[in-house]
């Protein structure tokens, strides 16, 4: 049996020994996921930006997402948008530089035809702030996310999290939380 030689890298990983900017939060509670939230959501970057949330099930996504949706001025209910796969929100705390908060659900997406068919393209596309759950299972049609949250539940109430930032406006983003 004769093995080919390697001759490049299958996936990129980055350079060798650069480490990622990251910082890491302990949520005693929700009252601690309700306080980033209005950290996040004070930084004028935030308009524009991609953040990602990671975590099992149960870890506190959507709960952050609520808390700040809230923190951005939206009014109302606030549903998940699990079936939906996308859930727009009108969020006057980002004006003047947007004022739409797209919230995606990726949980249940199967097809990558379902990306085209939404006219998901065409919302990154835009300004304002796209904030996605479940991002790993559409991962090969996203633009890289500026921040990468990631929740780990400890028990009922208390969660560590690491913040990762991927791009210049995710560093920026970092450095103000």
């Amino acid at each position: 049996m004769t093995v080919a030689p390697h001759t490049g890298q299958i996936v990129e990983s980055g350079t060798p020994g650069a480490a990622e900017p990251a910082r890491h939060f302990t949520w005693h509670s929700e009252d601690g996921t309700a306080a980033f939230a209005r950290r996040l959501a004070a930084q004028p970057l935030l308009a524009n930006a991609f953040v990602t949330l990671h975590g099992d099930l149960g870890a506190g996504k959507t709960t952050l997402v609520r808390h700040l949706l809230r923190a951005l001025g939206v009014e109302g209910r606030i549903k998940s948008p699990t079936y939906a796969v996308v859930e727009p929100h009108e969020a006057p705390g980002l004006a003047p530089h947007a004022t739409t908060v797209w919230h995606f659900d990726f949980y249940r997406f199967d097809d990558p035809r379902e990306w085209e068919d939404a006219g998901f393209r065409d919302i990154f596309a835009n300004p304002g702030l796209k904030v996605a759950e479940w991002p790993e299972k559409a991962a090969a049609l996203t633009p890289p996310a500026d921040l990468a949250i990631h929740i780990e539940a400890i028990d009922d109430t208390e969660r560590t999290v690491t913040v990762h930032a991927h791009t210049a406006h995710g560093l920026h983003l970092l450095q103000g939380l």
